[in-house]
């Protein structure tokens, strides 16, 4: 047997206010290559005082680089310093799981996300932007191979400069395991939803395309609501967006993790309207629930739903609105979105992406 490739993988993203995707990408990956053989990885992450919320630890040894994270990220952008050696010693390669990507002091993979912020003047804010643009601007000069979830990505990573033979697609997994009877009624009833729902997951931002959303949910029948499931972001008004449909929308803000299940469980339909998507959990998430899913055409919840989702146009609130409408009005259809969903979201699994990220170490660690 050959000798396991020994990876600095950066996982600061644990540590966030309220962890998202770019977390979930992290664990999941980190957990299906700690079972391999052939890959021994070590965590990077900034000083923290304590360890991430429960539900979010990484499941790997995490050595901590004694700055906190915004001098970190910061001094990796712009100073190039300090190596990940200093907490990781010595590695083969180095894994920048985000954006925020430390010196290139051994072969070099970084998983670009998205490159969503390019692509809207209000889809982040203008700290954020600059800390993209020079995360970016680092990724393109240095890294050896980089990771992208979905070929949208991957297109729109070319499209931002990065040379199309050193983009290689690895879509990431799902683990959701399918929620009881007894766990949806549970769920339901904590939050008040005793009506037939419509369910978003996701940040409260921009991107996410919820003005749309509620104005395409306003044309619906009455007897329906709408659940909002997600921490405030940025540059947007939860307030003022869901004040049209104020009586019939819950906003139920952060849940727990043991609960995003059997919400997508027990919704009539999942709608993701995105305006742009590195990948897109939810979808996968929805689906793994049996939930009939509505997401939109031309970004890359497009791509992961493939055939067992309703695909609309984000921009147009009459195209979200039938779509909603053809799952809501039509049991065959809502019956077949079901059937399909889980079977879809089955093709997504961590240990795929394992493999996937595992072969890019050997190709740049040879």
């Amino acid at each position: 047997m050959t000798e396991a490739v020994r990876v600095a993988y950066t996982i600061e993203q644990c540590w966030h206010e309220v962890p998202g995707g770019t977390a979930v990408a992290g664990i999941g990956m980190a957990r299906a290559l700690a079972a391999r053989g052939d890959v021994e990885l070590v965590g990077v992450a900034a000083y923290h005082r304590s360890p991430p919320a429960p539900g979010w630890e990484p499941g790997i040894d995490v050595r901590h680089v004694p700055l906190p994270r915004v001098a970190l990220y910061e001094s990796w952008l712009r100073l190039r310093r300090p190596r990940v050696e200093r907490a990781a010693g010595r590695v083969d390669v180095v894994h920048a799981t985000t954006i925020a990507v430390p010196p290139r002091s051994a072969p070099l993979v970084v998983t670009m996300h998205d490159v969503a912020w390019r692509a809207g003047g209000d889809f982040v804010t203008r700290r954020g932007r600059g800390f993209f643009e020079r995360g970016l601007a680092v990724a393109r000069r240095d890294a050896d191979l980089v990771l992208c979830p979905s070929r949208a990505t991957a297109d729109d990573c070319a499209r931002a400069g990065f040379d199309p033979a050193r983009l290689r697609v690895v879509p990431l997994g799902v683990d959701a395991p399918r929620a009881t009877a007894g766990d949806v009624e549970r769920v339901r009833a904590r939050y008040g939803l005793t009506r037939p729902y419509v369910l978003f997951a996701g940040t409260i931002e921009p991107r996410k395309n919820l003005a749309r959303l509620v104005e395409a949910f306003r044309t619906l029948d009455d007897g329906v609501d709408l659940a909002l499931v997600g921490p405030r972001g940025w540059n947007e008004d939860l307030d003022a967006l869901v004040r049209p449909a104020r009586a019939r929308v819950k906003a139920l803000g952060f849940v727990p993790h043991a609960d995003l299940g059997p919400l997508y469980a027990g919704a009539a339909v999942f709608c993701m309207p995105s305006l742009l998507e590195g990948f897109g959990f939810p979808v996968l998430e929805a689906m793994a629930q049996g939930t009939p899913v509505v997401t939109s055409r031309g970004t890359s919840t497009e791509e992961v739903a493939g055939d067992a989702a309703v695909l609309v146009d984000p921009r147009d609130p009459g195209s979200i609105a039938r779509g909603l409408a053809a799952v809501l009005g039509d049991d065959a259809l809502a019956r077949k979105l079901s059937d399909a969903g889980p079977a879809r979201a089955a093709e997504y699994t961590w240990e795929r992406t394992a493999a996937g990220v595992a072969s890019c170490y050997r190709e740049v660690a040879a």
